[in-house]
């Protein structure tokens, strides 16, 4: 397979996509997902600018307080403006967070979906219980709060080590009577070597632990090549940055080799970047860059959002993390995406979709924000994958095509097999094909499996069938026959959940709600594709 080589500028990399979608329809078969959705709902997204994005948030940022009112928020609660999205007739869905008596409120996000009028409509909450505290004093100290979140760290066994931020008081409501609470962020480096940010949630009564998440969202893998592709770079010194300021300025840095740090910019003397082998640092800056402009051309082609936030500002890549470091992760404290090399540094983990999985993080955190962990982390995870494989269906690469197998190019098994399957997720030995009670107890990769199965039932349906040269046969958990609405339609769906209806404590049952609502936005209660998003569920046991 031949690796990445840019010969040309920025400009041709539309010509190139277009070019190889071309061959893709003279000779693949394509599945349920071939016809495009012609329909456009008046629930659908409009495409906002930068500007007028920040004009809607500048609007709810000034009306905040009374929207609070509106909504029926106690005195001590204010709002704090995160995100908007604006459906075309004129319908706009705003994420806040809140905060009681000055303190964050964790799990007390909430959307308010306003009519054109003026009128507020629904609001989703992320809690249901009333906010409120009897005190807002806490009686562990903060350094008893700090030890105690080294000591949960130690006993995941996921740190090298451990340093703890000083905690900050919070009020907990993401799992029943809101409580006060201390935050603390222990940082440090995975087993794996990936770096660790540990969210330990404490009762700042009693210190006992409430909750804990990992903030660095991670996927894994080997080596990825995609043919020869363009990639936007610019004039910079004397030669070329890797910068491409066609997608919000996104640039690529080389860590080499290095933990921590950003790096330096990648540069080239005459725009022709790497050799298509890894011992050419290049290469991997290319496929870093190639699977960046891939994802922010997806979400704004697809769903009219332009960048990783919707505020039209590039993310960066940084390439050649560690050494030998066999893994990918987003870390949205500095909104950026790092790669390892690989074993023996040789097999950079920048393929198409581990790219999407990855920026989709990105994604998820500006809007529903699902917690990485129980459940919601399984959510969180499968919404990467779902966008990730979207991403590489919508790329059309000639030579990596699109699927539902999950970096089926890595290799990570080394017998060729992908490493998830969303088509019968069971089948990697590790994933939940089916929702059960326990669900919420299995690692979130393997619990995306749920909403993996889900998807794919949804866009081509049970049984089995070959789409782009792969086979297929997708069972249900109650032997019900389910028929795909396409892919498009699915995309749609899902992501409108995740952008007005999902939240950071979203469950299965309450994605399945989600996405229900979304799928009557779109296309009615009574269509096909409301029925279909019930059925696909009930085909993953979530009724």
């Amino acid at each position: 397979m031949t690796p990445h080589i840019s010969r040309k500028r920025s400009t041709l990399a539309i010509a190139t996509a277009v070019a190889a979608g071309a061959l893709l329809a003279a000779g693949l078969t394509t599945g349920a997902s071939a016809q495009p959705d012609q329909n456009v709902s008046a629930a659908s997204p409009v495409k906002l600018s930068a500007t007028a994005r920040a004009g809607l948030l500048q609007d709810a940022n000034a009306e905040k307080a009374a929207t609070a009112e509106k909504i029926g928020l106690g005195a001590k609660e204010k709002l704090v403006v995160r995100d908007v999205v604006k459906d075309r007739d004129g319908t706009t869905h705003t994420r806040y967070e809140r905060t009681y008596d000055g303190l964050p409120v964790l799990g007390g996000d909430l959307v308010v979906h306003t009519a054109k009028s003026g009128k507020v409509k629904s609001v989703t909450k992320a809690a249901k219980a009333t906010i409120k505290v009897a005190s807002t004093s806490a009686k562990i100290a903060t350094k008893a709060a700090a030890a105690s979140a080294e000591s949960t760290a130690a006993k995941t066994g996921d740190t090298k080590k451990a340093d703890a931020q000083a905690p900050r008081k919070v009020v907990w409501a993401a799992s029943g009577k809101p409580v006060l609470a201390h935050e603390t962020i222990v940082t440090g480096v995975q087993k794996d070597g990936t770096p660790s940010k540990l969210h330990v949630i404490t009762d700042a009564a009693t210190g006992k632990k409430l909750f804990q998440h990992q903030a660095i969202e991670t996927g894994a893998g080997h080596s990825q090549y995609s043919g020869d592709v363009e990639v936007g770079s610019k004039k910079g010194g004397s030669g070329f940055d890797l910068t491409d300021d066609s997608r919000g300025g996104h640039s690529t840095y080389d860590l080499a080799h290095s933990e921590s740090g950003e790096g330096k910019i990648v540069t080239d003397d005459d725009d022709t970047w790497g050799t298509g082998k890894p011992e050419d640092a290049q290469t991997a800056a290319v496929d870093a860059a190639y699977g960046a402009q891939l994802t922010w051309d997806y979400y704004k082609a697809v769903h009219g959002r332009e960048g990783i936030k919707g505020d039209g500002k590039g993310a960066t890549s940084r390439v050649h993390y560690g050494k030998a470091y066999v893994n990918a992760f987003w870390d949205d404290s500095c909104f950026c995406m790092t790669y390892g090399d690989g074993e023996g540094d040789k097999k950079p983990l920048t393929s198409i979709d581990v790219a999407g999985h990855e920026m989709t993080h990105g994604v998820t955190a500006a809007t529903g924000n699902m917690e990485y962990s129980g459940e919601s982390g399984g959510l969180n995870e499968a919404t990467s994958d779902i966008f990730g494989s979207s991403v590489e269906f919508n790329a059309k690469n000639a030579e990596d095509v699109g699927d539902y197998l999950i970096g089926e190019e890595i290799d990570i098994n080394g017998d060729g097999s992908p490493l998830r399957y969303m088509d019968k997720p069971s089948k990697d030995s590790n994933s939940l094909d089916n929702w059960s009670e326990d669900a919420g107890n299995v690692d979130v990769h393997y619990s995306s499996g749920i909403a993996n199965h889900f998807f794919y039932l949804l866009s081509e349906g049970s049984g089995a069938k070959e789409i782009n040269g792969v086979k297929y046969d997708s069972p249900t958990a109650d032997g019900s026959k389910v028929e795909g609405i396409g892919r498009d339609k699915a995309e749609k769906i899902w992501f409108k959940a995740l952008t007005t209806y999902f939240t950071t404590t979203t469950q299965y049952k309450d994605a399945r709600e989600g996405t229900l609502k979304a799928a009557t936005d779109l296309y009615g209660a009574d269509s096909a594709e409301a029925k279909g998003v019930a059925a696909a569920w009930a085909g993953v046991n979530v009724k």
